[in-house]
């Protein structure tokens, strides 16, 4: 079969809730991939930051095979041997005190709003149901109907309603906005560190500081939601902590396996992640012995490596290269160390063509929002293959 044939066969019995761009991978290794067809690629997407560690990491993919000739499931109705390993390796990384293991990012996000509303009932004392929520403009925390529900990408609602209540939104970056949202009601404030599907779009400096402070003093828990900006991406462990943040919650995923396996864990206090009780919130493979096993091995990676401080060396070499680039398309180009978007105008035509264009040159990147094109490439990449890149990268976009 060619790549005409895999695309026929995915695209005839497949939901088509996806447009990727149309190349059908076969092999990863590192940094690069392989389409079926024998070609080599630079992956500067990482699978939307789950792949961190690279592709196929050694380390991580011997957890997974060991795991996988011991026991990779046993629900949560019985105990297992990796479990209590996994959670204490979190908590010594990050300065939580309890975990909850889940699957995906949206589960994670879901799992995060559901504790809050408790936390607000049982601790802060809002009356039962009234909990409200503060999230951003412009923000991505997954596709769940609860999710969607505070979107404010219209696409993403179009005949799915009814939706979930309890949200209010407001201007990413404008803290006096969420001043004037807060009310005795207020649970939580969900935001991204650095919202990446809305085009890799920073905050003000000082933000996220604002926003802990605000939180304090309201009593209002600060849930953060670093799927794509944690586990090193932007240059530290969590892109909070470049405001020398700690939000209440954090929810991470993605990378918290090297793409190996579907892993997401919620962070937080014992006064919240205490709250639960048991039967109240679970999930069958949530917490099994291979995603434990594989999780501990990408966080040794991560460490080990020292993939966070490469992030900040790397990433400020990139984007000050790609800043160097003299191209009539480019509008500007932002980021926090590999987590990069290089936003187009308009008149371009759309971030699409040249990702195509990227791809025909053997490198993968992707748009987000019509006109911004992300490079977040694993961050094992080293100086030269960077350099290799910013060459491709030149061409394209002064075409």
């Amino acid at each position: 079969m060619n790549t005409k044939d895999y695309i026929e066969l995915e695209d005839k019995y497949g939901a088509h809730n996806y447009k990727p761009l149309d190349v059908v991978l076969s092999k990863g290794k590192g940094v690069w991939v392989w389409d079926v067809d024998g070609k080599k690629y630079l992956d500067c997407l990482s699978a939307y930051s789950a792949v961190n560690q690279g592709h196929c990491h050694p380390h991580v993919v011997k957890a997974m095979i060991d795991q996988a000739d011991k026991i990779a499931l046993t629900s949560r109705a019985f105990r297992n041997d990796q479990l209590g390993r996994y959670y204490k390796k979190l908590v010594d990384l990050t300065g939580y005190e309890r975990v909850l293991p889940m699957n995906s990012g949206a589960e994670a996000v879901e799992s995060a709003i559901k504790i809050a509303r408790k936390w607000a009932y049982v601790v802060k004392g809002i009356p039962k149901y009234e909990a409200e929520i503060i999230v951003a403009a412009g923000n991505f925390h997954g596709r769940t109907v609860t999710i969607v529900s505070f979107s404010t990408e219209q696409f993403y609602k179009d005949a799915f309603g009814p939706f979930t209540p309890g949200f209010k939104v407001v201007t990413y970056g404008d803290i006096d906005e969420i001043k004037a949202a807060i009310t005795p009601n207020t649970a939580a404030i969900l935001l991204e560190p650095i919202q990446g599907e809305n085009g890799v779009v920073l905050p003000p400096d000082g933000y996220l500081k604002a926003v802990s402070e605000l939180c304090k003093e309201n009593n209002v828990l600060f849930i953060a939601d670093e799927i794509q900006t944690g586990l090193c991406r932007t240059g530290k462990w969590f892109a909070c902590q470049h405001e020398d943040v700690h939000p209440d919650v954090t929810v991470i995923g993605k990378a918290l396996s090297a793409g190996m396996y579907p892993v997401s864990a919620v962070l937080a206090s014992d006064e919240v992640l205490g709250l639960f009780q048991p039967g109240e919130h679970g999930s069958t493979f949530g917490g099994s012995p291979m995603a434990a096993a594989v999780a501990v091995a990408a966080l040794e990676v991560l460490e080990n490596e020292n993939l966070a401080e490469r992030a900040t060396e790397l990433g400020n070499y990139f984007m000050s290269k790609l800043r160097e680039i003299s191209s009539p398309a480019v509008k500007e180009v932002r980021g926090r160390g590999l987590l990069i978007g290089v936003e187009l105008y308009p008149e371009a035509g759309g971030a699409r063509r040249y990702c195509e264009m990227l791809q025909d040159a053997g490198i993968l990147a992707k748009e987000t929002h019509d006109h911004v094109i992300r490079f977040a490439p694993p961050l094992v990449i080293d100086k030269d293959t960077l350099d290799w890149a910013l060459g491709i990268i030149a061409d394209v976009l002064k075409r």
